[in-house]
């Protein structure tokens, strides 16, 4: 019986995911800690998701007729090497080397997504994306808990472990991944063919389109929303609260055990009770007013109790969007609008963090709290009129 490969891509998958959050946490502060402003830290993760913008289409199309897995392991490769750089720093400029030699070579999600595309038949095609929906639940579990564990014996210990993680994915990609020859058909791939990173009016083409249109803005305005707390909450953290890259990571890791409990047992039911426009509009309603609370907080116990609130926002927004977002692209243009979400992704993780890096720079925390649930209200908004739309026609 030939053995399924999802199982090795879900393990690959997992232990890439644990290093990437395992870094979340720790990042800003280890950074902070050879001299960077908060502005400086938000140029830093701006510089790796626009190198990944810039290298992430052609690594794809390198894959299309080279093969998904020896492009897996050169970026797999990158990502190690990153990591051995900035365990090595010792000033900025080599923290920024280590983290745009990751951003160029950060291919790993989209290469995978790719090989199941290759692997699966259409009509079972987003049930095995699930796979990659429960590595990143278990990651953003686990890795900022290691993170904030190790982060107590010093700066470098949790990077160690983020790279002995990447070695470990190197070696199961080598050893289990079986090679598969990429799924070609007549429009250039399982989902289309991708645009480029500067074609605008290809982008522009779908963003104008009746019913998909507005979901795009709905990405945009999440994917905003959530790179402006996610490149602000550790430093906002340590400035209001007091918080250290172990209390950090322990938030993080308590949202991620959220994360899993809704996704993994609940989505399903609410899907079923309410629809997914209804998570969609309550799940941006929930990130607004979390983000005016967030504005508000002064301690630990209130951090958590706001951080568990707003676990419903990020928990349900993304599956409940994406889910909309596939059913309105045709079957032809599905890799197309992957790429064009994974693009609005890189593009908000560009902008958001140096938004986020000025604000905090100058003291404005609370600004920086209620910019976030501007942007989330935004969303909402535009979630309501889309859901309007939708039950009139």
């Amino acid at each position: 019986m030939k053995q399924s490969p999802l199982l090795p891509i879900f393990l690959i998958v997992l232990v890439d995911i644990l290093g990437l959050t395992i870094m979340l946490p720790l990042l800003p502060f280890y950074a902070e800690h050879l001299g960077a402003s908060a502005t400086v830290i938000g140029l830093l993760t701006a510089s790796y998701a626009f190198c990944q913008l810039i290298a992430g289409p052609i690594l794809g199309k390198l894959s299309d007729s080279m093969g998904r897995k020896p492009l897996l392991i050169v970026s797999q490769i990158g990502t190690l090497i990153g990591f051995l750089i900035l365990a090595a720093s010792n000033n900025l400029w080599l923290v920024f080397l280590s983290r745009i030699i990751d951003g160029l070579t950060a291919g790993n999600l989209s290469l995978a997504q790719a090989y199941i595309a290759d692997v699966t038949e259409p009509e079972n095609r987003t049930k095995s994306f699930a796979v990659i929906g429960i590595a990143f639940g278990i990651g953003f579990l686990v890795g900022p808990g290691i993170s904030g564990y190790l982060s107590q014996f010093g700066y470098t210990w949790p990077i160690l472990a983020a790279a002995c993680l990447s070695a470990t994915s190197i070696l199961c990609t080598a050893t289990l991944l079986p090679k598969v020859e990429p799924h070609r058909d007549d429009v250039g791939g399982p989902g289309g063919q991708r645009l480029g990173v500067l074609d605008w009016k290809g982008y522009t083409k779908y963003f104008a389109t009746p019913g998909l249109g507005p979901l795009l803005w709905q990405f945009f305005f999440f994917a905003f929303s959530f790179s402006l707390f996610i490149g602000g909450f550790a430093l906002f953290s340590e400035r209001r609260v007091g918080m250290g890259p172990k209390e950090v990571g322990y938030v993080f890791a308590w949202v991620g055990f959220l994360g899993i409990i809704l996704q993994g047992f609940l989505i399903g039911r609410l899907v079923k009770a309410v629809g997914e426009r209804t998570l969609v509009w309550s799940g941006f309603f929930v990130s607004a007013t979390s983000s005016i609370w967030l504005a508000g907080v002064r301690t630990l116990p209130q951090m958590l109790a706001n951080a568990t609130y707003g676990s419903w926002g990020t928990g349900v927004i993304r599956p409940a969007l994406t889910a909309l977002i596939s059913h309105k692209a045709g079957k032809r243009e599905q890799g197309v609008v992957l790429g064009l979400t994974q693009s609005i992704t890189s593009i908000c993780q560009i902008a958001a963090p140096l938004l986020a890096g000025a604000f905090i720079d100058r003291g404005w925390l609370a600004a920086w709290a209620l910019t976030g649930s501007a942007v989330a209200f935004c969303g909402m908004v535009v979630a309501l009129r889309s859901r309007d739309a939708a039950a009139a026609s």
